[in-house]
């Protein structure tokens, strides 16, 4: 597939806070991201970058694919909220420097509120050809108006106070 949008234009983080690097496939329920690990890379450690950075990769990819649907319609990216991760395993504790890691996002479940559940998985290989693999599924919430969603959250917070 052609692919024709820049991460930027369909992940809602900016600066240092975009991890990923690119989008590098998708289709109408999935989408593939990459990221590569060098010495620059946010959370990099003497040992690399923490596989618990694993469950951000995969929650920046769930929001390219939300990004690359909203493009598709004309819209521009939106913010989503990650709920909960279920079920996160990784073969390593840390993504090595040099490795490039794919981050594939699954739809499972679409509600009309805004909720999702995303099949998630990371895969590369280090220099020595060992194979990285990380899973997990994410639960994610985009509400159709996030200013709402948050000044309602803020109204319902005052009245319990």
């Amino acid at each position: 597939m052609n692919i024709d949008f820049h991460i930027d234009e369909v992940v809602p983080h900016a600066g240092i806070m975009s991890l990923l690097d690119r989008v590098a496939d998708y289709g109408t329920d999935w989408l593939v991201a990459e990221v590569a690990i060098g010495p620059h890379t946010l959370f990099m450690e003497e040992g690399g970058v923490p596989a618990w950075v694993g469950i951000e990769y995969m929650a920046q990819a769930v929001a390219a694919f939300a990004g690359v649907q909203r493009q598709q319609q004309g819209l521009d990216a939106a913010v989503g909220f990650l709920v909960g991760t279920r079920k996160y395993s990784s073969s390593h504790s840390f993504f090595l420097e040099g490795v490039t890691l794919r981050i594939k996002v699954e739809r499972e479940f679409q509600a009309d509120n805004g909720l999702g559940v995303f099949d998630c998985s990371i895969r590369g290989a280090t220099e020595k050809s060992e194979e990285i693999a990380a899973d997990a599924a994410l639960n994610v919430f985009q509400p159709e108006d996030v200013q709402e969603f948050l000044n309602q959250g803020a109204a319902s917070h005052k009245q319990q106070s």
